[in-house]
């Protein structure tokens, strides 16, 4: 269903009255904070309680996100035939069992790091299951012209947990204890089952074609759709440049923070968690700006201005009362553009992608621009090895910039205030 023109008005919020879209959103909100408080606590597991050395930390964390580049696209052509709230469930579940074992393990002195690095695994593996199923339900469950408000609210939860979670892992760990921490992750994955478990209205789920194709013929059939579509290669291309120069700028900024600039691990902290705040206000003028001034011009603009900000980083110097406070504001902005990005995004994903791909393409996305994480830290790492944080900072700040002028020469810099007509129905179900 195409968006409404300029000239009506738009449609009155019914989601909000959509008791399926609330146990979605309610119950995806806690799977991110679980999830995401996981990422802090099970490597501070492996420090505080196993005493773990730096490689074996690395190994941990590695192992920890080599779920999502070795398994997304797989999942994503066996989530297209399933019925995503069974999926979410089982990933709940399963997620909730690990963590509440490794609690017990580490109460009882039975945790060791194989042990650690097992769980890790299959926490990672679910988390992939339930990530991509949950893009996947919003297009099931909400109709076409309410999907920028459901991004909205989906989105700005992930942010804030992405933000939160960590931080809430870091104050159990110190506060209470490790095991604690692992078991609030459970408690946090029980609660998300409970709520999506409720979702009681029937999925449309694509119909599988007599003597349907394998999933490796449906992985390909997903590529070649993405491929095949300019705005979706234009995702692709776009989010692989940013994620690859975000992951060398983050790499350089987590050693500036604390080397140059002289921050405390308290000062660090805050800097990282302005980022969370802006996401949550671009969450909110995501659900407004597109309809008002164009989908593709705001893309395009929220791009610059967040990834733009991070050029005037590398030249701070002075005290703490004047670097944080504008380190904050960088976060703030960031946070902000970048989450503006996000959602006009994916709602552009959604509507050119028949229901039948929607698992497919999701991970066929993440998995491309998730890709490119590993060799932009590496390169991060190297450019401050060997020219100094401040100049490395600079050149993957400049890297950033690539993104938007990505999706400014292609199809998403000139959308309208309407989505491109979506492809509808259960096509693409092989």
């Amino acid at each position: 269903m195409p968006s409404p023109s300029p000239s009506t008005s738009p449609p009155p919020p019914r989601l909000w009255r959509d008791r399926s879209f609330r146990r979605l959103w309610a119950g995806q909100t806690a799977s991110q904070f679980g999830e995401h408080t996981a990422v802090v606590v099970l490597p501070l597991v492996a420090v505080v309680t196993l005493g773990a050395e730096a490689g074996q930390l690395g190994a941990l964390r590695a192992a920890s996100q080599a779920p999502m580049l070795l398994l997304s696209l797989l999942v994503g052509a066996w989530v297209d035939r399933w019925r995503t709230r069974t999926v979410m469930v089982a990933a709940d579940a399963g997620r909730a069992v690990v963590l509440g074992a490794v609690a017990v393990a580490a109460f009882t002195g039975r945790l060791d790091l194989v042990s650690l690095a097992v769980a890790a695994v299959v926490v990672g593996t679910l988390s992939v299951f339930f990530d991509v199923a949950y893009q996947a339900s919003a297009v099931r469950l909400v109709a076409r012209d309410e999907l920028v408000r459901a991004n909205s609210a989906l989105e700005g939860s992930r942010s804030a947990a992405q933000t939160g979670g960590p931080a809430l892992g870091g104050v159990l760990v110190s506060l209470l204890s490790a095991p604690v921490a692992v078991a609030s992750g459970a408690v946090f994955f029980a609660v998300s089952f409970l709520s999506v478990r409720g979702i009681r209205r029937a999925e449309s789920v694509p119909r599988r074609a007599p003597g349907g194709s394998g999933v490796w013929s449906r992985v390909r059939d997903g590529w070649r759709f993405v491929v095949g579509d300019a705005a979706l290669r234009a995702v692709c291309v776009a989010s692989a440049a940013f994620q690859f120069a975000f992951s060398a700028a983050t790499t350089v900024y987590l050693l500036f923070l604390p080397r140059d600039l002289s921050l405390s691990g308290a000062g660090v902290g805050l800097v990282l968690a302005a980022v969370g705040p802006g996401a949550l206000v671009g969450s909110v003028l995501a659900a407004r700006l597109p309809r008002r001034f164009g989908y593709g011009r705001v893309l395009v603009t929220a791009a610059v201005v967040g990834d733009g900000v991070w050029l005037c980083v590398p030249a701070l110097h002075g005290s703490h009362a004047v670097t944080v406070p504008v380190l904050c504001g960088v976060g703030l902005v960031f946070g902000a553009g970048g989450q503006l990005v996000n959602v006009t995004v994916m709602a552009v994903r959604q509507t050119v992608t028949p229901d039948g791909m929607q698992a497919r393409v999701a991970a066929t996305v993440t998995c491309v621009g998730m890709g490119a994480t590993p060799l932009g830290s590496l390169l991060g790492g190297l450019l401050a090895e060997v020219w100094g944080t401040r100049p490395a900072l600079a050149v993957a700040a400049v890297g950033m910039l690539v993104s938007p002028v990505v999706m400014a020469v292609s199809p998403l810099g000139r959308l309208g205030r309407a989505l491109p007509p979506g492809s509808g129905g259960s096509g693409g179900g092989q």
